[in-house]
């Protein structure tokens, strides 16, 4: 199952998203109930505040088995923050929204840029991968 909650006023293509996730959790051999909202810089800072201690918005947040006992995760985008970077990195909206949603599926599946350089590497080459399906 892979549930879309958009609370913004921003559209956010369902469609899209549905597939790149089934892709990407197909392409990694992964089972996971996954839920995904797109939220506003206030709420993603609340939430970034409460899991990660940082008191200020970022553009994706990743939450892997919220139950032990099932097979759900969260991600958790901020369109707002996203387009920020965008401008930032040089991408277009579009693309950057995409790379985010890519990045927190792929933490949902296991991969941490956190750990080290190598599993930072790994995790860059599978979001340009998953990003060149679509």
């Amino acid at each position: 199952m892979i549930d879309i909650n958009n609370t913004t006023k921003s559209a956010v293509d369902k469609k899209l998203f549905t597939g790149l996730a089934k892709i990407i959790l197909k392409g990694e051999n992964k089972q996971i109930d996954l839920s995904v909202a797109f939220i506003s810089p206030k709420e993603i800072k609340k939430v970034n505040k409460k899991y990660r201690n940082k008191n200020k918005p970022t553009d994706v947040l990743a939450f892997e088995r919220i139950l032990k006992i099932s097979n759900l995760a969260e991600v958790v985008i901020c369109s707002e923050v996203a387009k920020e970077n965008a401008k930032k990195f040089g991408n277009t909206f579009k693309k950057e929204l995409l790379k985010v949603f890519i990045h927190g599926v792929l933490h949902v599946c296991g991969y941490d840029h956190e750990k080290s350089k190598r599993e930072a590497k790994i995790m860059e080459e599978k979001e340009n991968f998953y990003l060149s399906k679509i």
